[in-house]
């Protein structure tokens, strides 16, 4: 089962994604979990935002969720994204991603607030 666990919380990236999915500048979405020496894992949204649009800021993303979601479901980390790792069947790899941010990447690609 695709699940983060953060301070031993289980969060269900799936669940991110479909309010993330809602955001206007919003294309596509992943949410992983990276690892995270106090909390074991933490949440981060990897975001391709649509082509044209005003790319929202981290604190607009994160007003987004919040009116839908607990903080606690809130991504730390945030990434601007071009394109996702596919399977041949079209299906975001999250596998790869988390092993493309631990090759380093995806430095240069993250957004602050």
């Amino acid at each position: 089962k695709d699940m983060i666990i953060r301070g031993g919380e289980n969060l269900f990236p799936v669940e991110i994604e479909e309010v993330l999915m809602r955001h206007p500048a919003v294309a596509e979405v992943a949410v992983v979990g990276l690892p995270d020496e106090r909390w074991g894992e933490v949440v981060a949204a990897f975001v391709r935002f649509l082509d044209g649009a005003e790319r929202p800021s981290v604190n607009e993303l994160r007003s987004h969720l919040r009116s839908e979601l607990s903080p606690q479901k809130t991504p730390t980390r945030w990434f601007a994204v071009d394109a996702f790792p596919l399977t041949g069947s079209g299906k975001v790899q999250k596998f790869a991603i988390r092993s493309a941010w631990e090759a380093g990447e995806y430095e240069g690609h993250e957004l602050t607030a």
